[in-house]
């Protein structure tokens, strides 16, 4: 198992966003067929390698589809990969009427850290703000639970207004909010980055970068300058590597993506990579390593 290859480490390093899934054409028609490297199967037995070979000592396993289904899914690998998936973050209908019930069902799994809505996928830019999707995040801090926050670089003022309305839920910023690499846009997305990073309740993830560049085409300095951003934003403590894995095989291995956040962190010394590569993650998830 994954503890065997890392005994000579001294620090937890966790990969605090991946996804698996058993591959349904129905289900997950957002695969398309440029996409086709992700129609099979993606399971902990597959990923077991990849975080033995990088060093990587355990996992956050991320939703990928929305229903209930879904994160009974992830929390039953959870409990059979219990040394591997440290934390999950599920999807419940947060704009549902029976979410209380629905989060008390839930909580007795301990591995449920976190809730997750494909927010990005939502016609209305300012979802988010609708009362009873906020009425559903209000009720995450009684459990604990934190929020993923999926969105794109347009719905960034939307994500501003909610975490300013709930200033003791944590929230946690996906692939640093998705911006355009591959054109080089920067300039409306670095400003409400930095807005949103004044909130100290808000993390981000160093994560989903390489599938925003050009896929087959990208080169390492064409993520400088919005890791120059986050870091300056964030700072230290409110980072946390994600592979992303397996939806970064579009564009790059797992080595590859765990190496541009290595590579830049290089000169940041040790500390700060400890923090980027395990310890941020472990306290914004409340990980229990036991």
């Amino acid at each position: 198992m994954v503890e065997a290859a890392t005994d000579r480490l001294t620090r937890m390093d966790i990969d605090s966003h991946q996804h698996f899934w058993r591959y349904n054409p129905q289900r997950d028609g957002w695969i398309t067929d440029e996409m086709s490297i992700l129609k099979r199967d993606f399971l902990p037995e597959h990923l077991i390698p990849e975080l033995q070979a990088n060093g990587i000592n355990g996992c956050v396993a991320v939703q990928a589809d929305q229903s209930e289904e879904e994160t009974q899914f992830l929390l039953t690998l959870a409990a059979q990969h219990d040394s591997m998936i440290r934390g999950v973050v599920g999807w419940l209908d947060l704009s549902s009427e029976k979410l209380p019930e629905r989060l008390a069902h839930f909580a007795q799994f301990r591995k449920l850290r976190g809730v997750r809505h494909i927010v990005q996928s939502e016609p209305d830019d300012r979802f988010m703000l609708r009362p009873d999707f906020c009425r559903g995040i209000a009720g995450l801090r009684d459990f604990d639970l934190t929020f993923d926050v999926l969105i794109y670089p347009r719905q960034l003022p939307a994500a501003i207004e909610l975490v300013r309305k709930f200033p003791d839920q944590k929230f946690v910023l996906d692939h640093m909010a998705k911006p355009c690499i591959r054109t080089g846009e920067i300039e409306e997305w670095s400003r409400n980055i930095r807005s949103l990073a004044t909130n100290r309740n808000v993390y981000c993830k160093l994560s989903g970068l390489v599938t925003e560049a050009r896929w087959k085409d990208w080169q390492t300095p064409d993520f400088a300058p919005y890791l120059d951003v986050a870091f300056d934003a964030f700072g230290p403590d409110r980072l946390m590597f994600g592979s992303d894995w397996p939806v970064c095989l579009l564009a790059a291995s797992y080595r590859q993506v765990r190496g541009l956040v290595a590579d830049y962190a290089a000169r940041l010394g040790t500390e700060v990579q400890e923090k980027l590569f395990g310890r941020n993650a472990i306290e914004f998830y409340q990980l229990n390593l036991d």
